[in-house]
């Protein structure tokens, strides 16, 4: 049995996330060792689980509270809209952050390290899990990359600070890392749309891609993990189960506005219809694997779920290339939905459709699904390579 000589509430965290299987036994000495608090800025905004939303913590003001931060379950944000914001409050979008620990050792888990393997580390962020890396397997053989050239300063001066100055470049981790090729592994820390080919030129055959990777229908993203084949004209592989990361600056999406497609008088003269499928169905929580398989088939078209008021939850979407829309009105204790869309695109029409084929296909969870990327491109597939599904926006 594996025990813990440190205390508070770190020593608890490692307990619960070796009970719960995401903390490997080969990684728990790294744990130990490397706490998330060194990589921490001054001023944090973890998420807080009674309000669902970020908080202001101050370790000058109050370093109790930001030590049990540090210490918690809890993903981090560590800066506001591209570092242009200061203060306590949050502010409008989250653009670097620490990941909360459950992720971040099950996503190093999952990278099946061995003595000797050298990682490149695309989103360096804090620098906290680069420590990670290099405390695991040494620092020659791991570098990060960061395109932001103030948080990449930051992390630099955290691992020097804490005695594991891993090497991080400043750049677009996009192109990866060419003068530092081959690797053995390549780790994602923020949501991609699209995998760069590039990254599988630059592994070793057989190597390991792991990337959350998502499509455009929403923020939700599903960690994948590609196997660079011998010749390393292509990477394939299955996704293991969902995340939600910030995305690669360069694939950031401006969301829709919901005023330049609908009209002020509402739905107006949209086409009325409805739809037997249910809220639960659909998948409006936020982790729905029928919501990643919709959105698989759905291209170029994001999905928005409001609030339910009053028993009623109104489902939106929204096209990228146009400006039609649709909505569904799910409402509690009625059998059947309430439909308007309008524009060139039955996007509703659409959506059903990927529904039906993912209901068709036996409801498949997350690891039913898998990628291939080759220098063409993408392709997004269900059960192995030969059955690709279409290949999303």
């Amino acid at each position: 049995m594996t025990t813990f000589d440190f205390d508070g509430g770190r020593a608890a965290l490692g307990r619960s996330l070796l009970a719960s299987k995401v903390l490997s036994s080969d990684w728990v000495p790294t744990f130990a060792a490397v706490p998330r608090s060194a990589f921490l800025p001054d001023v944090i905004w973890p998420h807080d689980m009674a309000s669902g939303g970020a908080v202001g913590v101050s370790r000058l003001d109050d370093p109790v509270t930001w030590q049990g931060y540090a210490d918690a379950n809890v993903p981090i944000v560590t800066q506001w809209d591209d570092g242009a914001h200061e203060g306590l409050i949050p502010g409008e979008l989250s653009t670097s952050s620490a990941s909360m620990p459950s992720v971040v050792f099950s996503m190093l888990r999952d990278l099946e390290v061995t003595a000797g393997c050298r990682v490149l580390e695309i989103g360096t962020g804090t620098g906290w899990n680069a420590a990670l890396l290099g405390h695991r397997l040494g620092l020659p053989n791991v570098v990060s990359i960061e395109v932001d050239p103030v948080i990449a300063a930051s992390a630099r001066a955290s691992l020097r600070r804490f005695g594991l100055p891993v090497e991080v470049i400043t750049g677009d981790g996009f192109l990866g890392y060419p003068d530092g090729a081959p690797w053995d592994r390549i780790i994602a820390t923020c949501g991609l749309r699209s995998l760069p080919f590039a990254w599988v030129e630059q592994l070793r055959p057989g190597g390991l891609i792991l990337a959350p990777w998502g499509t455009n229908h929403g923020h939700l993203d599903a960690t994948v993990r590609l196997v660079a084949a011998e010749d390393r004209r292509s990477a394939s592989g299955r996704f293991l189960g969902p995340v939600e990361f910030m995305k690669l600056r360069a694939q950031r999406m401006a969301w829709p506005v919901h005023e330049q497609y609908v009209p002020p008088e509402g739905v107006g003269d949209a086409l009325k219809s409805s739809t037997s499928i249910t809220d639960a169905e659909f998948g409006t929580g936020r982790f729905d694997a029928s919501h990643f398989a919709v959105g698989l088939q759905v291209r170029d078209c994001v999905r928005s779920v409001a609030d339910k008021r009053e028993g009623a939850r109104p489902v939106w979407l929204y096209s990228l290339t146009d400006r039609s829309w649709a909505v569904v009105i799910f409402r509690d204790g009625e059998g059947e939905a309430t439909v308007y869309q309008s524009g060139e695109r039955p996007l509703w029409d659409e959506a059903e459709a990927g529904w039906r084929w993912w209901d068709r296909e036996g409801r498949p969870g997350f690891e039913r699904f898998g990628l291939t990327v080759t220098a063409e491109g993408q392709t997004a597939w269900l059960d192995s390579p030969e059955q690709p599904i279409a290949a999303p926006a």
